[in-house]
This record gives C-alpha cells, sequence and structure tokens, in this order.
C-alpha cells in the first residue's frame, strides 16, 4: 500500500520509526522490521543510528529500490552550506547512493532566513536528484507559510506529532490544501493512547488492539503513521491494520478528542525532541 507524492514517488502507507535505537539492538531491529515486511525506514541524523541502519540494509539483501529511506539534518547543521554537509554525511553512514526523502528535523522559530536558506539547499540535492523527494518535520502552518513563500519547490512531506488528542488541525488541513503529504511521529502518543479507556473500548469493538486501532485512525485521516517498536509481535501487528474499517461515527469521536491537561500534547507547542 502506497501514497504518492506531488512529484509522482511512492511512499510505503505504514513507516518504522528509529529514534532512541542505536548500536546492534539497531541493526537487530531493522533487520527485523525488513523480515516483517516494513519498506518504509525513517531515521535522522541525530538519532545517531544511520550507520546501523545501513548495515543493516546491506546484510538484508533486499533490493535498495524496494526500500524507502528518509533522514533529517539537524538544527545545528542548518544553513545552506551546513545542510549539504549533513545531507552527504548522512548518505555515507547510510550507505547508499541516495536518499528517498530528505527533511529538514525541526524549524528555527527565531530565524525564519535559516529556514528558507536550509530549504534552498534541498531544493539543490533534489534538483541534482541525490534525493527523491524533499520535505520538513515539525513545521506549523506558519512555517510553512514561510517556506512557501520563498520556494521553487513545494514541500513534499511535513512530519508532524500526530495521534489521538493532537490533530492540529490547522496545520493539517494546510497541508492538504497544498498538498503536502503528512506523516505522524508518535501516532501511539509515545505509548499514552495505550491506556486510554475510550480508545480500548472502540478498539474491542473492531477485534484490534489500541495500537492497530491508532494507526488506522492515521491511515483514514490520510495521515502516514510511523510507529516503532523493538518487539516482533508488535512489529506484525502494528502492519495488520487493513482488514477493518473504523466506521464515521467513531472516526468523529477520536477526531474530538482532547489532549490530557498537564501533558506534552499540547497542540500549540511541540512535544519532546524526535
Amino acid at each position: 500500500m502506497y501514497t504518492t507524492l506531488k512529484n509522482g514517488v511512492h511512499i510505503p502507507n505504514i513507516g518504522f520509526g528509529t529514534s532512541l535505537i542505536e548500536g546492534e539492538e539497531c541493526i537487530i531491529n531493522i533487520k527485523q522490521a525488513l523480515m516483517a515486511g516494513y519498506r518504509h525506514i525513517d531515521t535522522a541524523s541525530v538519532y545517531k543510528n544511520e550507520q546501523y541502519i545501513g548495515a543493516a540494509i546491506k546484510e538484508s539483501n533486499i533490493p535498495r529500490e524496494e526500500i524507502f529511506i528518509t533522514s533529517k539534518v539537524w538544527k545545528d547543521s542548518m544553513g545552506y552550506e551546513n545542510t549539504i554537509k549533513s545531507f552527504e554525511n548522512s548518505l555515507k553512514n547510510l550507505q547508499l547512493d541516495y536518499i528517498d526523502l530528505f527533511l529538514i528535523h525541526w524549524p528555527k522559530n527565531d530565524n525564519e532566513q535559516l529556514n528558507v536558506e536550509t530549504w534552498k539547499a534541498l531544493e539543490k540535492l533534489y534538483k541534482e536528484k541525490k534525493v527523491r523527494a524533499i520535505g520538513v518535520s515539525n513545521f506549523l502552518k506558519h512555517h510553512l507559510e514561510n517556506i512557501l513563500n520563498n520556494c521553487e519547490i513545494i514541500p513534499m512531506v511535513n512530519q508532524l506529532e500526530f495521534h489521538p488528542g493532537l490533530m492540529r488541525e490547522e496545520t493539517i488541513n494546510f497541508c492538504k490544501e497544498n498538498n503536502i503529504i503528512v506523516e505522524a511521529w508518535a501516532p501511539l502518543g509515545k505509548g499514552k493512547m495505550l491506556q486510554n479507556k475510550d480508545l480500548i473500548r472502540i478498539a474491542s469493538k473492531y477485534n484490534k488492539s489500541v495500537a492497530q486501532l491508532c494507526i488506522k485512525w492515521c491511515l483514514q485521516n490520510e495521515v502516514i503513521p510511523l510507529p516503532k517498536t523493538t518487539n516482533w509481535n508488535r512489529m506484525l501487528e502494528n502492519k495488520d491494520v487493513f482488514d477493518f474499517t473504523i466506521s464515521n461515527e467513531d472516526m468523529k469521536f477520536i477526531n474530538n478528542m482532547k489532549f490530557f491537561a498537564g501533558s506534552t500534547m499540547d497542540p500549540n507547542k511541540f512535544g519532546e525532541i524526535i
């Protein structure tokens, strides 16, 4: 199952998140994910695991063109020249000839010009066919407007924290209006959603887990979820979401859930760095 980006590139509908996983554990984890059928792997320079992901891909013997790889430039490497260097370093660490999707990891709230300069570097990489698609991560509507007002190529993807209780409707709607595909990091709310009584009740109606419900909810909202786990059974479970449909009534209920007071899920603020 794929979503088609505005430039015609196909991106698998469920990705595999890799933050906080390093070393030999990361190699094992990625090889298991590939064995489980995942073909969309999401990483970033700040995760410090690109070299392990690259090793896992090589050891898997799966043809490169079958795997969709995303990486990101971190805040301390933004700016035109620094971004080019960061990309080349990511490419070397991943042991690849190209990266499928390259993102600006976080916007600089106090430096709109730096965001634009960084974006122009991504445009250069795209024009040189070193990346198949370019986008941003954690950009809200006003960040996106700044890029759109100063770019040649509109971002193809925006990766956001997105889960029940945190929909970021203004930004999501803006992305849809501009044909920017949205990806969801922390689609399970960093695990907080798994204990939610309303979600447990709804999931039981479909004989599914809460994790499966959240992932399917993302997909039905036309958002690509990026769940992460080191557990083999949950890897399989998180992909097993294409045999049921959440009703319109249940979708409306979940869409209207509010963030938990006092948590990091305030829709006007960013969650943890990821």
